[in-house]
């Protein structure tokens, strides 16, 4: 056994010898760092990643307890190319930099992979000789606990060494420095990668603040440490880039949260991994300016796109940004050389530092590949009237009618229902809020936001409604599913309620939720009352009994907001078609929103 032993030790110093000499240079060599981690054991992991598709890794103690993972050993120049090139590929982070043997202690990976030095090698001992003959078993001694040496402080660049691999730096990795020094509060001005004055000043109140030397010139350490402070918000994300050739995209994106899930032009989905809220979306088709502006105008209306938000629209180009309760979302687009390219983000409400540091890293990633996504991709999927693409269309909480009682567009309808809206539209897109209410809580008016011309305004019967006579409900009664109102036919069963009380008339027709707020006309087409919604269903009423205001009360109502109300000079019945021609020119849709 001690033969062997020794013969192995000669195989090995003999194997080490040309690997000692080769790390001899004249000059010092140069590395291209791409990580950091405070754990021996998660740096081996992440070096053993990098080695799978990268040459040349090392890994190396910094001290402090930090572990370096590096590229090399290279000159200086060529350190700088491959750094250039693998960061434009996106196959290392963008925090990597150039180092130096200097900054550098003891290897641990590659395994036996030698000590780094740059001193000359010292020539060996001469190998003494054994008569192995002679030896003599000897007892095995109690191991001896071997305290480790306490690390040396790590030894800094000077200002000069600082100065000279701050030279290496490309312009974007000196905005870079200019960005993390403005988010820890040290700088001000331009982000334009020129190391003036203000930027001189914001490293040296960084080091004062950190407890370094004050010189206003930072060493690679430093970088390195200010760089890891300010990109720490992203551990965890996985922040990497994503070719997709189908859609002609690459977009750097958090990995760790989202995956790719499925194509429904122009959308490539990629949905969260862990059930949240967060998802990436890229923008891929063929088209025009039309296709582009029309492409504004659908994005808000689905879900993932809340309402509150600055929208910007140029001539090639749109961004929108949205909040609301639960999530933020941010879209850019843009057409070139007709191709519609972009990417959507859509990010929890409450992580707003953590996204904002996310598109500034996804933003300038995005490039374009040759190519669009097929019109085609995702026709496969199930087909949904309130989807867009396998994007949900947002909804209102609910829709009821109203209908039109002036030239500026104001509106009569239902009360109760509007009672806990966040928000009022009418007919979707025209945002309107409450003016007016009467006594009674029944009767709501709104004020469009902006001044609308409608097709038709209502027109109100002088007299009280003759008993039993022809009626008919204009309303929306699927809630805007269909496009336009609908006429329900009945009777007038009574001018007062079921105990007897006045101002309401019942109604002998079947209705629905979204009718609620309608007029309720004549066969004049004069407007007789207003449709009241169904009750709390505490009672059990038949199916075909229903409530309105009377047109007295209406009347009352609106002449108190200041509503000068238009009487009704028709003196002969009109025929269904017309009358619901008519009925089509003076409802709204009415819708609440969160």
């Amino acid at each position: 056994m001690i033969r062997i032993l020794l013969t192995l030790l000669v195989a090995v110093t003999l194997f080490a010898r040309p690997a000692a000499a080769q790390t001899v240079a004249p000059q010092e060599d140069a590395w291209v760092q791409i990580e950091a981690q405070p754990s021996l054991n998660r740096a081996l992991e992440v070096a053993r990643g990098y080695a799978a598709r990268l040459p040349d890794v090392n890994g190396f103690a910094l001290g402090s307890g930090w572990y370096a993972i590096a590229l090399g050993p290279y000159s200086q120049e060529e350190a700088s190319d491959l750094l250039r090139t693998l960061r434009a590929r996106g196959q290392i982070p963008r925090d990597s930099y150039v180092g130096f043997t200097s900054n550098y202690r003891d290897r641990f990976y590659p395994v036996g992979g030698g000590a780094l030095t740059q001193d000359a090698p010292v020539a060996p001992a001469p190998a003494q000789t054994v008569d192995t003959t002679t030896l003599e078993p000897q007892q095995p001694e109690t191991p001896a606990v071997v305290e480790p040496e306490p690390e040396p402080a790590p030894v800094e660049e000077t200002v000069w060494q600082a100065r000279q691999s701050e030279q290496l730096l490309t312009r974007v990795e000196r905005e870079e420095l200019q960005i993390a020094l403005r988010d820890a509060g040290h700088y001000n001005s331009t982000i334009d990668g020129a190391f003036g004055n203000g930027t001189r000043n914001a490293m040296a109140s960084w080091q004062a603040a950190q407890g370094y030397e004050v010189t206003g010139v930072l060493t690679t350490r430093q970088r390195e440490a200010l760089l890891r402070s300010y990109y720490a918000i992203l551990e965890g994300l996985d922040m990497q880039v994503v070719r997709d050739e189908r859609a002609g995209i690459a977009l750097k994106m958090p990995t760790a949260m989202v995956a790719f899930d499925r194509y429904e032009a122009p959308f490539v989905h990629f949905e969260a991994t862990d059930g949240g809220p967060q998802k990436v979306v890229l923008i891929s088709q063929a088209g025009t300016q039309d296709t582009l502006f029309g492409l504004y105008d659908i994005l808000q209306t689905l879900a993932i796109v809340p309402v509150e938000g600055p929208r910007e629209r140029g001539s090639s180009s749109f961004s929108i940004e949205g909040t609301n309760s639960e999530i933020t979302t941010y879209v850019q687009a843009t057409l070139q050389d007709g191709q519609i390219k972009g990417f959507i983000l859509v990010w929890p409400v409450n992580d707003e530092t953590r996204r904002q540091r996310m598109l500034q890293e996804m933003t300038p990633s995005f490039a374009r590949l040759p190519g669009v996504l097929d019109a085609a991709a995702g026709n496969e999927a199930v087909q949904d009237i309130d989807l867009v693409s396998g994007l949900e269309i947002r909804r209102p909480e609910l829709s009821q009618s109203g209908f039109f009682v002036d030239g500026a567009g104001r509106v009569v309808t239902a009360a109760a229902p509007l009672a806990a809206c966040g928000r009022i539209t009418l007919d979707y897109d025209h945002p309107a809020r409450i003016v007016a209410t009467d006594a009674s809580g029944q009767i709501a008016l709104l004020e469009p936001e902006e001044r609308l011309a409608p097709i038709g305004v209502a027109a109100f019967a002088e007299g009280p409604a003759r008993l039993q006579s022809a009626v008919a409900v204009a309303g929306y009664s699927y809630e805007g599913v269909l496009g336009a109102p609908t006429l329900t036919f009945g009777q007038l069963a009574d001018v007062r309620g079921l105990d007897g009380e006045a101002g309401v008339s019942r109604l002998a027709l079947e209705t629905r939720p979204g009718d609620a707020g309608g007029p309720v006309l004549d066969e004049r087409g004069a407007v007789v009352g207003m449709l009241l919604p169904a009750g709390d269903g505490t009672r059990q009423l038949p199916e075909n009994v229903s409530f309105a205001v009377d047109g007295s009360a209406l009347r009352a109502a609106l002449t108190q907001a200041g509503v000068a109300v238009e009487a009704s000079v028709a003196s002969a019945a009109v025929p269904p078609e017309d009358l619901t021609t008519q009925a089509t020119g003076l409802t709204a849709l009415v819708s609440c929103w969160k």
